[in-house]
């Protein structure tokens, strides 16, 4: 090249004489014609095709032609003819920025004209006016390619489209396209309309649909390699299912891990890359300090070497900045779409898991895997890279300290080796923990779960002592493992934190021991002082790396033991499509059981049901009616045979699944509506009366579970959602035990029976109802899962086998009742139907009005200006969870800090600052010892020296674990109380805030929200103190070194609280809306998983799955700014960091005379860090401030109402009060609202000892209110309940429901063995069990059971049938024995002969006890003592029933209407 140049006349290519080393530098005419000329030609011929291929893949139509646009293209047409082609084609592609291609010429601008001395000719003037006319045309052009133009017109755009995908270079490097966001966000607080749209490849539609392609082919792939290398060890064919089993659930979290790899590697890949480049930039900074530490020390050295070495060291600092965030914006939105599709793959798989899967994996357990456990994978993420790139980096240090201190840099690498395997014990030991920690939280999650769904059994029996023990117990051992990890990583962070200084301390050691004549200077000292810090980096990232690493992979095996659990097989049942002429359902010697492994629970069936046919299902108890029909939908495992189902089914379920929705979108389910049929459906279905007494008709929203609604309103509803689907084939399962036998034979002749809307279809009946069984085509007798008869019901009486000697012994009376007036009347009218449903649901109605939120609840009837405005917010019952705004209050703080403890918080600050002080004092020690001048070649004292240097180091270092442990153990402290306090909170309030809260809310603060403050927020004060500290000894260390940098720090640190006041208004309220955002999740998941059975049964797995992508969206439609949040302010706050890097390195060459280098390199060093100290301190600020959110969260119910004081001390309650179970009302009122009407009024009753009283009422009646009024789960509006002379309202509320006992309608059992779900408390003996046992008809089933009264019960006790749940119900009645039992229509679910018994064994063994029985059934109370009839809150009679029935009053005409007169 030079020979080039010297041919063309020209100078060399390259003359350091003329560009180094000289006062006046400037570029050789060689190279200024040939460099600088044909660099940028090569650079746009190279990145054309590339460029056109770009906007060929993304065009998006014609760009409008903006002035902004306009003045591109006049620029590029005046400057250079090739980017003016290149700017009209993405004119006509529609991209509206130009990132790729730049402005190459700008290079050329750069050019530098040599002026001759004194050659100031016109040409030369006209030539340079030229120039920087043509070099200002250049910049302008630079600086309008920062901008992007306007998208394509007439295309369709996202309301409220992000505007990254629109956003110019420039903004998206420096995230300027936030910045909207962020002033809306200053002005006035976010809301969730204001958050942008999520783009198109962030969506759960896309990312799962995607993915799922990827994770079968990995399970196929997988059980094929499995089959393979099982079928060639193992001949055994149990051996061989248990080993497959073993190595499927080891080998699917690395399954799980190589899908997700596959899927977001490649994106993952491209933010690698910007982490390297970030790296080297990283690297060359300390090499820049050098040289600029070897200017300060060559008093020869030209002064524009030193400005160039600042600008450049600025420049770099300003690289590595934008490249670290762009690296880090890459790994949050890769974390993001992998939490979207591991929720997506966990939600999909709850929808398939079969029934012994599912009893192994409760909600706790799941919504446990969607919250804590994708949040370790995106942490994983985050930190991946650091796992391997951490020790290239250490090397690369290690290099680097090699060439500055020779072999002295191998006791450097000592201490790394020693510190490296430490930290690796410490993680695999932190592993374990974390593996036993999360089992502990399951567990109290899982039983948080059940505590939430069983709350009212849990108010009835007073339970909530024995439960908040067994959650405390769970949280005690969790925070204890916790606390030992959390010990366990304060060593790790010490040992990392100090490790910089123990580095140093080695080498340093090593380096003038070995050899006087070395001397430590400033360039040796401060250069390796800046590769050490570097050197921080990774081996601080390291521990959090190695860590979150362990904590993914026992994640990423719970969750792909989850995803590998067991589905329901198709080929369970066989789907055919509905032909007329065959037969509907088809079973040919099948058996079938709930496992693999467990018994059969139906054995040889076979049995054809014509289409259009009516089947009765009848049997005791646990004879497998229930099994059969869920044989039919698929739910069971089919052992041998084979069963087939012609056309579409719809099912209805034993206990009525209900959503969280109004009650039409209940009965819809995901349909058309269609006006006439719907009509005709409610009124077939007995709803119509219903609607009326609901607040907003069938648009009232109902509650979880139904809890709005009856039992019999909800079976209603169930069969409702059934009957509209106009299905082929129907599987009831006794929908009519629930409801009234008039309103039973309502349903039966205008839905099921031959006259029923349904008459055409098939349906197959379990029922206990013998009534319905003659208009039955065929009837299906079932004992022990197998069938032992079958025909029509004529047939079966003549056969006089067992079910002939059952119909002559029990139906007698159920036959006189519903038939003695179908008789006279000919069909029972839609009048007597309507009003025994408003016997059942006046209560409802003021239940209503307890339930719903203060602002909904409104006295009827309304006035008629006013109805149109309230029936909106009528229907509206449970409260969603609300975000709130503004910044966390100082109040929450000093709350959360006084839970910590004065002593503990004095002591952490007084060792944060002692441990900066020891830290500021060793780096000065260090200057000093630099600046120390050499003597015949060595430094004086240097044992001295190396000694203090130790000593002030390893002080810092325990400094540094005190702190640690002593925040570790203060935020443990505070967690516990927290907790405590939220339980004690949730389980004190009364039961009208469990029915207004949706149980997702309640979740999320015990699960999310109190990982965070267990995890996150100890995490977050950690790293904001130690930065904020040594931010302090940085700036201290700067103004030692150069006053007048006061006038530079002073001015950018009012800047920077500007920004972060700025910034942690928007972040904050965004922190609110994704924790807002996430409980609907929650909620859905919960509901989904408890209603599989259903969705899948009505075949509506696609809109729940649609329903789910729609929630996450919009959680991370609040979480994808939150992280965009924080890239906006690291950017912008280590610009800033690096302008105090460069006005401390510009004021040092200013003060070159002046200042030593030693105290250059401190200062310049330190300043290095400024950067990082920044961005950490306020990110940490913000991490706490956003997880404080989860403190202010969490205290949200302690301002809730809450019931009356569990036990009252110093009381003289008698310990064997009541004695005889007299209960007195004394003009007794009850109010569910103050404000409303009375509910009761002027109720005065007097119940004698051993009475047993039947509670009956029509219209207005409030009869399930007494038995409200007597538990107080609603306290009484005037008047008092005595009960043995001791007034109930001033006992505790514990005091007296352990007294009195209830039976309720839904049996409810939690997860844990049978014994402790009749005894909690450990207060009666087995023996005491096993006659309670006995005596409710359990003990021979009991007995059988392999673990006896241990015997596992799953969640809800899923695992026993509803009539075995009832019948425990009974058995903790018969356990506890008090003097007063109320029954709610407790046998509904029994067969009759069953029933029959357990009324005999109530009457005998409570015989004298006083007996309560809200009855629904009137022949169930003819022969009681008294009878209450209740009208309208009053007590309009009360007599026994012979006595009634002869005034022929209210009571009379019911038992006319009944049928048994």
């Amino acid at each position: 090249m030079d020979t080039l140049c010297s041919l063309s006349g020209l100078d060399p290519l390259w003359d350091w004489n003329q560009t180094w080393y000289t006062h006046n530098p400037e570029l050789s005419n060689c190279f200024q014609n040939t460099v600088l000329v044909w660099a940028p030609c090569i650079y746009l011929w190279v990145l054309s095709p590339f460029y056109c291929l770009h906007l060929y893949c993304h065009g998006r139509g014609r760009l409008p032609l903006s002035s902004l646009c306009s003045a591109k293209l006049v620029r590029q047409t005046n400057v250079q003819h090739v980017n003016s082609m290149l700017g009209s084609l993405r004119i006509r592609t529609g991209i509206t920025s130009q990132y790729i291609m730049g402005n190459p010429w700008l290079w050329y601008s750069f050019k530098m004209e040599s002026l001759p001395a004194l050659s100031f000719s016109v040409i030369y003037i006209v030539r340079y006016l030229a120039f920087f006319s043509y070099f200002a045309l250049q910049l302008a052009q630079l600086f309008l390619s920062c901008f992007a133009d306007r998208a394509p017109s007439g295309k369709a755009v996202l309301k409220n489209a992000c505007p990254v995908q629109d956003a110019s270079f420039l903004s998206k490097i420096l995230f300027w396209w936030f910045s909207g966001l962020l002033f809306k966000g200053y002005r006035s607080p976010l809301q969730a309309e204001d958050l942008w749209s999520l783009r198109e490849e962030d969506t759960s539609e896309k990312i799962i649909s995607d993915l799922e392609e990827e994770w079968t082919a990995e399970c196929t792939k997988q059980e094929n390699h499995l089959s393979t290398s099982i079928a060639l060890g193992s001949r055994l064919p149990e051996q061989a299912q248990f080993l497959r089993k073993i190595q499927k659930e080891q080998s699917s979290g690395f399954c799980l891990l190589r899908t997700l790899a596959r899927s977001f590697g490649p994106y993952f890949l491209t933010g690698t890359l910007c982490l390297m480049v970030h790296d080297a930039f990283m690297f060359s900074v300390p090499q820049v300090l050098s040289l600029l530490l070897g200017f300060m020390k060559d008093e020869d050295a030209p002064l524009w070497k030193g400005y160039f070495y600042a600008s450049l060291m600025f420049l770099l600092s300003c690289l590595q900045s934008i490249f670290n965030h762009q690296y880090t914006y890459t790994c949050f939105t890769v974390g993001m779409r992998v939490k979207t599709a591991v929720m997506g793959l966990v939600y999909r798989k709850s929808l398939v898991v079969n029934s012994a899967a599912r009893r192994t994996c409760t909600v706790g357990e799941i919504v446990n895997l969607v919250s804590a456990d994708t949040q370790k994978l995106m942490d994983f993420v985050v930190y991946f890279n650091a796992v391997w790139l951490a020790p290239i980096e250490v090397t690369l240090c290690l290099f680097f300290l090699w060439q500055h201190l020779g072999p002295s840099a191998l006791a450097g690498i000592a201490t790394v080796i020693f510190i490296f395997p430490l930290n690796g014990f410490i993680a695999r030991k932190r592993s374990k923990l974390q593996e036993i920690q999360m089992k502990y939280m399951d567990g109290r999650v899982k039983l948080m779960n059940e505590i939430l769904n069983g709350i009212k059994i849990l108010k009835f029996y007073a339970w909530e002592k024995a439960f908040l023990e067994q959650v405390l117990g769970y949280r005690e051992k969790e925070l204890k493992t916790l606390k030992k990890s959390q010990i366990l990583y304060s060593v790790s962070i010490a040992s990392f934190n100090s490790s910089s200084f123990l580095i140093a301390f080695a080498m340093f050691g090593v380096y003038v021991l070995i050899d006087d004549k070395n001397v430590l200077d400033a360039q040796k000292i401060f250069v390796s002082m800046a590769l050490i810090n570097i050197l921080k980096t990774p081996l601080s990232q390291l521990p959090f790396a190695m860590s979150t690493t362990m904590q993914a992979l026992v994640s990423l095996k719970r969750l792909g033991k989850f995803l590998c659990q067991d589905e329901l097989k198709p080929d369970n049942v066989t789907r055919e499509s509905f032909k007329s002429d065959v037969d509907g359902v088809v079973f040919e010697n099948g058996t079938f059981s709930w496992s693999k492994d467990g018994p059969p629970c139906l054995k040889r069936i076979s049995v054809r049901v014509p289409c259009g046919s009516l089947v009765a299902v009848v049997g005791h108890v646990g004879s497998g009616k229930s099994s059969l029909l869920s044989a039919m939908l698929g739910e069971t495992e089919k052992r041998s045979g084979a069963v087939s189902v012609k056309g579409s089914v719809a099912y209805v379920p034993q206990q009525a699944w209900i959503q969280n929705a109004s009650l039409q979108d209940n009965i819809l389910f995901g349909q058309e509506k269609k006006e006439s049929w719907y009509q005709r459906v409610l009124e077939a279905c007995a709803l119509l009366p219903d609607l009326d007494n609901l607040p907003a008709g069938d648009t009232t929203e109902i509650g979880e579970k139904g809890l709005n609604l009856s039992g019999g309103q909800k079976q209603r509803v169930s069969l409702a959602r059934a009957v509209y689907r106009k299905a082929d084939v129907y599987l009831l399962d006794d929908p009519l035990s629930a409801v009234d036998a008039h309103v039973g034979q309502h349903i039966f002749n205008k839905v099921i029976g031959p006259r029923g809307i349904l008459r055409d279809k098939t349906r197959i009946l379990v029922t206990h109802g013998m009534s319905f069984l003659p208009q039955a085509d065929l009837i299906l007798v079932l004992v022990d899962g197998e069938i032992s008869e079958r025909g029509s019901y004529q047939e079966l009486l003549n056969r006089n086998g067992a079910f002939a000697d059952f119909i002559h012994t029990f139906a007698s009376s159920e036959r006189k009742e519903c038939f003695s007036e179908a008789s006279q009347r000919g069909n029972i009218t839609m009048v007597c139907v309507r009003a025994f449903i408003l016997a059942e649901k006046i209560d409802m109605q003021l239940l209503w009005m307890l339930m719903s939120p203060p602002g909904n609840r409104v006295s009827l009837p309304l006035p008629d200006s006013d109805e149109d405005h309230i029936q909106e917010d009528l229907g509206k019952l449970t409260k969603a969870d609300k975000a709130r705004i503004g910044r966390v209050k100082l109040e929450m703080y000093i709350e959360y800090f006084h839970t910590i403890g004065l002593p503990l918080i004095v002591s952490i600050v007084f060792l944060y600052a002692f441990q900066q002080a020891a830290s500021l004092s060793y780096n000065y020690w260090l200057s000093l010892w630099a600046d120390q001048p050499v003597i015949n070649g060595t430094q004086l004292n240097t044992d001295l020296k190396l000694g203090v240097y130790g000593a002030l180091g390893f002080a810092q270092g325990i400094a540094i674990f005190g702190t640690t442990v002593a925040i570790s153990l203060g935020c443990i402290i505070a967690s516990r109380h927290l907790h405590l306090e939220l339980l004690n909170n949730v389980l004190h309030s009364p039961m009208s805030f469990f029915e207004t809260t949706p149980s997702g809310n309640l979740f999320n603060r015990f699960a999310k929200e109190i990982d965070a403050i267990d995890n996150m927020i100890p995490d977050g004060l950690k790293m904001m103190l130690g930065y904020f500290f040594k931010l302090m000894e940085v700036c201290i260390i700067v103004l030692m070194a150069t006053p007048f940098a006061a006038v530079i720090i002073l001015p950018m640190a009012f800047l920077y609280g500007f920004i972060q006041s700025f910034y942690v208004a928007t972040s904050c309220q965004l922190r609110r809306l994704e924790s807002v955002s996430r409980s609907p999740i929650y909620t859905h998941l919960n509901e989904t998983v408890q209603g599989a059975s259903v969705i899948r049964a009505f075949n509506e797995q696609s809109r729940f799955i649609m329903g789910v992508n729609h929630k996450v969206d919009q959680n991370q439609t609040a979480y994808f700014p939150r992280f965009v949040a924080t890239r906006w302010l690291g950017v912008n706050l280590e610009f800033l960091g690096n302008g105090i890097v460069l006005a401390a390195s510009i004021l040092s060459v200013m003060a070159k005379g002046t200042l030593s280098p030693g105290m250059v390199g401190l200062a310049v060093s330190h300043s290095l860090q400024v950067t990082g100290f920044l961005s950490w301190i306020v990110r940490s600020w913000t991490d706490v401030e956003n997880n404080i959110v989860s403190v202010e969260r969490v205290k949200e119910y302690a301002d809730t109402p809450k019931e009356a004081a569990w036990t009252i001390e110093g009381s003289s309650l008698p310990p064997s009060w009541p004695q005889k179970g007299t209960i007195e009302f004394h003009d007794y009122g009850l109010q569910y609202r103050k404000g409303l009407e009375l509910a009761l009024k002027g109720i005065s009753v007097h119940i004698k000892e051993r009475e047993k009283i039947g509670i009956v009422g029509r219209t207005g009646a409030g009869k399930s209110s007494l038995a409200l009024g007597i538990f107080r789960i609603l306290e009484a509006a005037k008047g008092q309940i005595f009960i043995d002379g001791i007034n109930i309202a001033e006992i505790g509320l514990h005091d007296l429901r352990s007294r009195i006992t209830i039976i309720p309608q839904d049996p409810v059992l939690f997860s844990g063995s049978l014994r402790m779900n009749l005894d909690p408390f450990d207060a009666y003996t087995d023996e005491d069990v096993w006659n309670a046992l006995e005596l409710a008809h359990l003990k021979n089933f009991v007995s059988e059971l392999p673990d006896k009264l241990n015997h596992e019960c799953s969640e809800g006790g899923e695992n026993l049938s509803l009539g075995q749940r009832q019948l425990v119900c009974l058995a903790r009645a018969l356990l506890r024995k008090t003097k007063i039992l109320v029954l709610d229509e407790a046998t509904a679910a029994l067969d009759l002969e069953t029933d029959t018994l357990i009324q005999s064994t109530i009457r005998s063994q409570f015989e004298d006890c006083a007996v309560l029985t809200i009855a629904h059934r009137l022949n169930t109370i003819m022969d009681y003592t008294k009878v209450i009839v209740m009208d309208k809150g009053h007590v309009v009679e009360m007599d026994s029933p012979s006595n009634l029935i002869a005034k022929r009053g209210q009571f009379y005409y019911m038992c006319r209407e009944a049928g048994l007169l």
